[in-house]
């Protein structure tokens, strides 16, 4: 069965999404899910969504379901808020439990899988910051190859270290990428990703931090991602089946 677009009804309420469609006319083949960082919400991320214009693909900006405490505004992805005392920042990696089985078990698989049709290959997966870590720790959980990862600034949870012996790698390819410094894409939190993935490709930007790209040069790497593993049906006959 050919997939069909995601609505907003698919979603249950509980879920919080933007659904941004392919460019006119163009048929939704493939699916990019988008997960905001700590105390933002999906609208940024709607708006890049809408900047990326991406070809024959549907992205859905996802809102992380918990709100941060003290009317701070904005929500998080993890199963708990701590603050670094030292940082005066909030931790990034505080468990995946409760965001993870909403993003692999009710989006990805009920939803993209199951009910609209979409083939796990098609459907690729960005964030940023924490939220890159829960799309990594949905990818993991998952029983079947997606077609992407786009990683900004996310490392691996500190809740899915094994010892590699006892690891067998997922299939997903990841992109990451992160600052020259003050950076949490260390060698170290490097060499645990290639721990967990089969492939893993590392962007190193030319500065300090890492937050969103920049520039041309610093969204490249990205795009390039995008262009070998979105897939297409321009110029493929209506009604062809596929084989293998």
């Amino acid at each position: 069965m050919a997939p069909h677009q995601p609505t907003p009804s698919d979603f249950p309420s509980h879920i919080n999404v933007s659904i941004i469609p392919p460019p006119s006319g163009q048929t939704p083949v493939n699916i990019l899910l988008l997960f905001h960082g700590l105390g933002d919400t999906n609208i940024s991320f709607t708006n890049l969504a809408r900047q990326l214009s991406l070809p024959e693909t549907t992205c859905i900006s996802i809102q992380a379901p918990t709100p941060l405490p003290f009317d701070l505004g904005g929500f998080h992805w993890g199963d708990d808020i701590t603050f670094d005392s030292s940082q005066a920042t909030m931790d990034y990696d505080t468990g995946f439990s409760k965001s993870n089985r909403t993003i692999s078990e009710d989006i990805i698989t009920n939803i993209l899988v199951q009910k609209c049709c979409y083939r796990p290959c098609n459907i690729l997966l960005f964030g940023f910051g924490q939220g890159a870590m829960a799309a990594i720790a949905a990818a993991i959980s998952l029983k079947f190859e997606l077609g992407g990862i786009v990683s900004i600034g996310g490392p691996l949870p500190d809740s899915l270290r094994n010892d590699p012996g006892t690891v067998v790698k997922n299939d997903t390819s990841l992109i990451v990428l992160g600052g020259s410094s003050g950076t949490l894409i260390t060698q170290s939190a490097l060499t645990l990703l290639k721990q967990r993935f089969r492939t893993v490709e590392y962007i190193k930007w030319p500065r300090q931090g890492d937050g969103m790209p920049r520039n041309r040069d610093e969204m490249l790497p990205i795009m390039r991602f995008f262009a070998r593993r979105l897939q297409s049906m321009a110029g493929v006959p209506e009604g062809s089946v596929e084989i293998g």
